[in-house]
């Protein structure tokens, strides 16, 4: 849909009057584009005394055909800290110290990360208390930073130092555009990478299943993983089968039509790609309901259909692919919602549903095995044609209050399920990413 406010707002009138009265000025974001650089600038590296990824950072650079230095230039389209070697509070002067001369010299949509390590693994309190500290510093950098610059915290688990290169390359890309001053986890729960044989087509080979994949955010999903090599089976209910066919012939996939709540759906399912496929390497859970009313005016259909769809029907699938269908080293990933984490008027539900998706990742993640990767994104407002109906005021409220100041999009939310599905991610579970752009009175 289209964002009047942000062409406003970038033409010659608007950018006078914006400034001017103080009003949002959302940047138009830059986003992967393949063949264009992932960054506008080199990345500055630093690092405080006794930090363990300088090695790693480097390297990954190199490999992705980054520039990087460490020393600052006039302009910058990264900077990226290692404050693994903080371990005592006076020691976080290293991060003023680093970014204080040089934040200025970030470049639009420029890219701020910040490596530490995981504070639930350290015996040491001090030290414990001080990389927990990071996170604020970085939540708060990224409602500071300016024309679509990110920040975002990444804390990797020790002996995980070289499972850190998807992690990386996402993040120094326009595929985050729309992710900003996110937490990941890298090695807490174990997992090691596998590099692909090619970066630009690192799911040759794979076959991903999408729910809900005839419109919106689940055939951006499945556009986005057919790019990046995998053959998709897409996946929804029979009244959606133009739609589906479409996106499935769209993307060089194929289509089945199936509704996913059915008491014989997991079975039919498993069938289907054990049969046809040999298996399936990749579960994108999206389909997803909404049927809002405040809860004193809601039928009980309306509860049991949200449950069923969004959070019911995902256990039962799973239970079933786990059963020698979903293959070694596959990925499970489930697509929650902002509403899940801060809650919804209207939508008990909902929110309901989409934090039992998070609950899931939680459940999952720590047992499930054979190299299986179990991860979720928590959308927050992206332009489909939902959000689309939502009234003027609402919505626009919806678009400024984050630090971008403006709406995401569907791709935005396929680009951070791609990276959770690409092979070098095997260290990356257990984790929800928020793509929000960073909601302006919380993270």
């Amino acid at each position: 849909m289209a964002d009047r406010y942000q062409r406003f707002s970038n033409s010659g009138v608007g950018r006078v009057l914006v400034k001017r009265l103080g009003l949002p000025n959302p940047t138009p974001l830059r986003r992967h584009r393949p063949g264009d650089p992932a960054l506008d600038g080199p990345v500055l590296l630093g690092a405080a005394p006794g930090g363990r990824l300088v090695d790693q950072v480097a390297g990954v650079c190199a490999a992705a055909g980054t520039e990087m230095v460490t020393s600052p230039a006039d302009a910058h389209g990264a900077l990226v800290f290692d404050a693994t070697g903080v371990r005592r509070v006076e020691q976080l002067r290293a991060l003023y110290d680093f970014f204080n001369p040089v934040l200025r010299s970030l470049g639009t949509c420029g890219r701020v990360v910040v490596l530490g390590t995981p504070p639930e693994r350290i015996a040491d309190a001090e030290e414990q208390v001080a990389q927990r500290a990071l996170e604020g510093f970085v939540r708060s950098v990224g409602k500071e930073l300016v024309r679509g610059a990110t920040a975002q915290l990444v804390y990797v688990e020790p002996g995980a130092e070289g499972d850190i290169a998807s992690t990386l390359r996402f993040l120094l890309s326009g595929k985050s555009a729309y992710v900003d001053a996110q937490v990941i986890r890298i090695g807490v729960l174990g997992g090691s990478a596998v590099e692909p044989d090619d970066w630009a087509s690192p799911l040759a080979g794979k076959v991903a299943l999408v729910t809900g994949a005839s419109r919106g955010i689940g055939a951006a999903i499945a556009e986005v993983l057919a790019r990046d090599g995998a053959h998709v089976v897409a996946l929804d209910v029979p009244a959606q089968g133009d739609g589906l066919a479409e996106v499935a012939n769209r993307v060089g996939g194929s289509a089945l039509q199936l509704d996913i709540t059915a008491a014989d759906a997991p079975a039919r399912l498993s069938d289907h790609l054990r049969t046809r496929h040999g298996g399936v390497d990749i579960v994108v859970h999206n389909a997803g309901i909404t049927r809002d009313k405040k809860l004193a005016n809601m039928k009980d259909s309306a509860w049991d259909a949200v449950l069923s769809v969004n959070l019911a029907s995902q256990l039962r699938v799973n239970t079933a692919l786990l059963d020698g269908v979903l293959r070694d080293g596959g990925r499970i990933i489930g697509v929650s919602s902002i509403a899940g984490i801060a809650g919804n008027t209207g939508q008990t539900n909902y929110a309901t549903s989409k934090a039992g998706v998070i609950g899931m990742v939680n459940a999952y993640a720590p047992v499930v095995g054979r190299g299986i990767t179990v991860n979720a994104v928590a959308p927050g407002f992206i332009e489909t044609k939902m959000t689309a109906a939502v009234p003027p005021v609402i919505r626009e409220a919806g678009r400024r209050m984050n630090s971008l100041a403006q709406g995401g999009l569907p791709v935005d939310v396929a680009e951070t399920i791609a990276w959770y599905a690409n092979p070098a991610s095997g260290a990356v579970t257990g984790n929800v990413v928020r793509v929000c752009g960073q909601s302006l009175l919380g993270a």
